[in-house]
């Protein structure tokens, strides 16, 4: 309301001569009488609001409340710089007549007492010492003049204001952009035949349906026709002024990052111009535009940034050059500008204070009224509100969950578990079949350690291995098979095996094998890289005839031995068994070399290993 009175001031007050066209001017004095009289009247209402001391320039009231906040309302023009497209005395000093009784005058850009540049378009509006832009006269074929002001941001745009001090334009127009000159919209014309001029009628009706739609008006047309204004009201007769804050059209009709007017045609009153072309000029003292820094009602004021950019210096827990987003943790509900009833800040997301960021979730907020979801959570927790412990820890219980040590790793044993994932409410680790422990680090009752991955507990009774006694076992029947190239030559396979496995069968002992790699292979059926049962008898166990240890890597040389019973690889006196090492892989790799040449047997000279 005081934005309106100021406004209003300016406007009938503030004159250098009374003009018809905005009614009379009235005294200062009755002016602030008018003033002291509304804000007796007002008193009771004002206090109420002033009670929380909410003041200008912060957005919170002394109990920490957040409410809606504005920049300074001010002429933004002010000291600005317009661009403008003609300015008299570029090309040399040029005459120019006021009117046929005030005589005429010099215009020289050189000569600073008698130039007229466009910073006096937004100098300090002085009546008594009044200072104009003009251009050269100007003949009828192009009459077509622009100012345009850049705002570097986005302004909530009251009035514009251009005081004349040469005849009012017959034609004009003032166009606004909100994308910083790429697009321009109009906002009012102004001319003495709307319709042949802008297709538009005189004096048009605002509605509901038209109210973000320039008119066009013939009112400047009256007295005075030498030094009068034309102010211009982005929501005079507007029918949702009132109701601003929820309708964005209109809300984006009063949005600006810059202001244009063109003037198109001289005034063509020949009764006071006459026939004297050096009067056909434009020229104004005062170009000013009423407004704020827009920020959405979030901030207070606007400042230059590291960049030297304007922006808005966000509060409630806004962000953006327009104080238009929420800051990085506050999104659990979405942006939204601030109003005179509700202050709309962002709220902070609940991550349980395991993450500093977190997104918006439109389909979240429709359902439960919260939308923020954490991202990056800290401290081994993982959920949308970093609410649970992530896979491979566990809760600790003494703890809560926003203590930053409330998650234990689970610590799971590499050889007795079965992975490294534990139960997130007791921390126990998933065992091997035989293996205890809430880390799986030891053998249940009746179970004996092997020390493998594959089988780390081995229940005693099911698998007890024959002992090894060399008083009550007859072990003559086993002789040393060494690695020699005619052995390699004349068996039928040679592979590289690892142990995984031992199980006691009825006189044999299976072995589960993971076969690495195949080096020579002569039966039917190829023989692929895998696991296999190897069968040996439990009399050849006993005597060490082969001697398998579990998780080693053997080389096994031998004829495919075919057993009625078992299937598999059957080790018998005639197979070479030999612990895997680099120069056994070195020799054999010789005699693949023979044996790809055909001199495999060419040698009567045995290779002992």
């Amino acid at each position: 309301n005081f934005d309106i009175i100021i406004s209003w001031f300016y406007f009938n007050v503030k004159t250098k001569e009374p003009t018809n066209n905005m009614h009379t001017g009235i005294s200062l004095t009755a002016f602030l009488s008018v003033l002291f009289l509304l804000h007796e009247v007002s008193s009771k209402t004002v206090t109420m609001f002033y009670d929380q001391e909410i003041t200008s320039d912060t957005c919170y009231n002394r109990y920490g409340r957040p409410h809606r906040c504005l920049p300074e309302f001010k002429n933004i023009a002010y000291q600005q710089r317009i661009k403008v497209t003609h300015t008299c005395g570029q090309n040399g000093p040029t005459k120019f007549c006021k009117a046929s009784y005030e005589g005429c005058g010099i215009c020289d850009a050189k000569d600073p007492t008698l130039a007229h540049p466009p910073s006096h378009l937004t100098d300090l509006n002085n009546p008594s010492d009044l200072t104009c832009w003009q251009t050269d006269p100007l003949d009828s074929s192009n009459q077509n003049v622009t100012l345009t002001l850049s705002l570097e941001k986005q302004f909530d745009i009251t009035y514009i204001n251009l005081e004349f001090c040469s005849y009012r334009p017959d034609a004009m127009a003032i166009y606004k952009s909100n994308d910083f000159g790429r697009t321009w919209t109009p906002y009012q014309y102004y001319a003495d035949h709307c319709m042949h001029m802008f297709h538009k009628s005189t004096r048009g009706i605002v509605s509901h349906g038209n109210e973000v739609e320039a008119l066009c008006t013939d009112a400047h047309l009256l007295r005075p026709l030498r030094g009068g204004r034309i102010a211009f009201s982005t929501l005079e007769g507007r029918p949702s002024a009132p109701n601003i804050d929820a309708n964005e059209l209109l809300q984006d009709w009063v949005t600006a990052t810059d202001i244009k007017v063109v003037f198109m045609k001289i005034s063509g009153n020949r009764r006071h111009l006459g026939t004297n072309k050096d009067m056909l000029y434009y020229g104004v003292s005062d170009f000013s535009v009423g407004g704020r820094c827009k920020c959405n009602g979030h901030a207070s004021r606007c400042v230059k940034n590291h960049h030297g950019k304007l922006v808005c210096d966000c509060m409630h827990h806004t962000s953006g050059v327009n104080c238009d987003k929420c800051s990085a943790f506050y999104r659990d509900r979405p942006w939204m500008r601030a109003t005179a009833e509700v202050t709309n800040e962002c709220i902070a997301c609940n991550c349980s204070n395991h993450a500093k960021h977190c997104r918006f979730n439109p389909e979240l907020y429709r359902l439960e009224g919260h939308g923020g979801e954490c991202i990056r959570c800290r401290h081994n927790t993982a959920g949308r509100f970093c609410h649970y412990c992530k896979q491979g820890y566990y809760r600790d219980k003494g703890k809560d969950i926003t203590h930053r040590r409330a998650c234990i790793k689970c610590n799971c044993h590499p050889v007795g578990s079965r992975g490294k994932i534990c139960d997130q409410a007791t921390g126990e680790c998933p065992c091997k079949e035989g293996v205890t422990g809430r880390t799986c680090n030891d053998c249940k009752p009746g179970y004996r350690s092997t020390k493998t991955k594959a089988a780390p507990c081995l229940d005693v009774k099911r698998n007890d291995e024959p002992r090894k006694d060399a008083r009550n076992t007859d072990c003559k029947h086993c002789r040393p098979m060494q690695l020699s190239v005619t052995k390699y030559c004349k068996r039928d396979f040679g592979i590289r095996v690892k142990i995984l496995t031992r199980t006691h069968v009825r006189g044999w002992m299976k072995f589960t094998v993971e076969i690495e790699q195949v080096f020579k292979w002569t039966g039917e059926t190829r023989l692929r890289e895998g696991k296999k049962a190897v069968w040996v008898r439990t009399r050849d166990v006993k005597c060490s005839c082969p001697k398998f240890r579990l998780s080693r890597r053997y080389l096994i040389v031998g004829f495919n031995d075919i057993h009625e019973i078992q299937k598999g690889i059957v080790v018998s006196q005639r197979t070479v068994v030999t612990q895997w090492s680099e120069n056994i892989a070195r020799r054999v790799a010789k005699f693949q070399r023979r044996q790809k040449k055909g001199t495999c047997l060419s040698t009567n000279v045995e290779e002992n290993a």
